[in-house]
């Protein structure tokens, strides 16, 4: 790989930057571009009421709330209180809040809105979907540009494109086939304005999964209306844990542990023992990517087997609020998580009948189902996409997958590696699919640091002094 392939070019004020979905992560790069009077930008989202919002703040009921407390979800990683100021001056809480996600969603949009206002043409949104990335004829394989062609046929060109896709769709469950289902069996949004939409005190409704999704659908259903009965199942029936109110602030950790990765178990019921379980999950915040990035791919690899559901319910808390109302949903019997796997699902009239195998046991339950929801969570297996724009870059060799298959394949500047192995400074990406070379990149804290940093060097302004402008 010669010098030109390897060193990232440094865009300039007169270049022109794409930022392919205007959700929090593309929202937010393009608001840096902004503030470090970096290239101008065109911001393209395909739904306009998801602009800043994303998936996550957009189709939030307002009995959502975030899982993180107010002090630690501003958007902008220079100015640690910007969010709790502006919330506090909407009076709507304060640092310790666990503010509604649809509250959230208002912060994203409003800032994405002035900064728009504020930059003399330099920031325009376009509506539409993009479904193909060109380089431009004869452009050198370092630099040059791109040509982006839309679903209905306009094209736009750029200096460089940066995919701010958010996450894949989950992909359907093992054992369920949507199209042998009555139709309104299945679903496959979770969060569905109409998921209680002709259902019974009678009826039962299962969920697949039972992470923060799940949460998320339960909580859904109940704000609905709907009075039968939940059974959310996963293969370990693990469900995220409660936050505790008034908990003291943690210190991070300033180098990673010693054994890394593979030692992650013992570190942390090490430090458990001494500062209780949340603490010592909580200090490896600023140390988990290098943990990650230290680790080989096998070691990698045995963690998402065995380690991730265990981390996840452990690292991606609930609110205590949201707790409550969880544990009287399942205190009344109206809710129940178990461990297993589905086995069938077959019509049965306007219902399912679906047979499922609790963990450890051979013989089959079954439960008939008014509705089966999917809420496995997002997914990030390009190989499996139907993404019209994901699919045409990996027939273009213009990205290809990350060796865990857990998203886009990037090096350390955020360049999208191309099937070749060589990074290509026309294509970066941001945001969850670059989990694979980075795992925490899912949170709003890790997202705004990896959407500053990038928008910095595009803009040719990594060597500005401290954490200001």
């Amino acid at each position: 790989m010669d010098d030109q392939a390897t060193m990232p070019r440094i865009a300039g004020p007169e270049d022109h930057v794409v930022v392919v979905g205007g959700g929090f992560c593309g929202a937010l790069f393009a608001v840096n571009l902004m503030r470090h009077e970096g290239p101008r930008v065109t911001l393209i989202e395909r739904r306009d009421r998801q602009l800043a919002r994303g998936v996550a703040y957009s189709a939030a009921h307002p009995d959502h709330l975030l899982n993180v407390r107010a002090g630690n979800m501003s958007a902008l990683p220079d100015d640690p209180g910007h969010f709790v100021r502006w919330l506090e001056a909407h009076g709507k809480g304060d640092r310790t809040t666990f503010v509604p996600r649809t509250t959230y969603g208002a912060y994203l949009r409003e800032l994405l809105d002035a900064a728009i206002a504020e930059s003399d043409g330099r920031l325009v949104h376009v509506e539409g979907e993009v479904c193909a990335i060109d380089p431009v004829a004869g452009a050198p394989l370092a630099g040059g540009g791109v040509t982006l062609t839309m679903a209905d046929g306009r094209t736009i060109a750029a200096d460089t494109a940066v995919l701010a896709l958010g996450n894949l769709p989950p992909h359907t469950p093992p054992g369920l086939k949507p199209d042998a289902l009555p139709a309104g069996v299945y679903c496959a949004d979770p969060w569905a304005a109409d998921l209680a939409e002709g259902l019974g005190a009678d009826d039962t409704v299962v969920l697949v999964g039972t992470g923060l999704t799940a949460i998320d659908a339960a909580l859904l259903l109940d704000a609905q209306g709907f009075a039968g009965r939940i059974l959310a199942m996963s293969r370990r029936g693990l469900s995220p844990r409660r936050h505790v109110d008034g908990a003291p602030a943690h210190r991070g950790v300033a180098d990673k542990p010693q054994g890394g990765l593979t030692d992650l178990v013992r570190h942390v019921r090490a430090r458990a023992a001494v500062e209780g379980w949340r603490c010592a999950v909580d200090e490896l915040r600023p140390v988990t990517q290098m943990l990650w990035a230290a680790a080989s791919q096998e070691v990698r690899g045995r963690f998402l087997r065995h380690l991730r559901p265990y981390w996840d319910v452990h690292r991606h808390r609930l609110a205590p609020r949201v707790a409550e109302r969880v544990e009287a949903l399942v205190g009344s019997g109206r809710l129940t998580v178990a461990a297993g796997k589905i086995v069938s699902a077959q019509a049965d009239g306007t219902h399912a009948v679906l047979r499922w195998r609790p963990r450890g046991e051979t013989v089959p339950v079954v439960t008939r189902a008014a509705r089966i929801v999917n809420c496995t969570g997002p997914q990030g297996d390009l190989l499996r996409s139907g993404e019209p724009l994901v699919k045409h870059l990996l027939a273009a060799g213009a990205i290809r997958p990350d060796p865990l298959r857990l998203g886009v394949d990037v090096d350390a500047q955020s360049r999208a590696i191309r099937a070749d192995g060589t990074p290509d400074d026309r294509i970066h990406c941001i945001g969850p699919m670059t989990r694979g070379g980075l795992w925490e990149v899912v949170a709003v804290p890790d997202i705004r640091v990896q959407s500053w940093d990038l928008a910095r060097r595009l803009s040719n302004a990594q060597w500005v002094g401290g954490e200001g402008l």
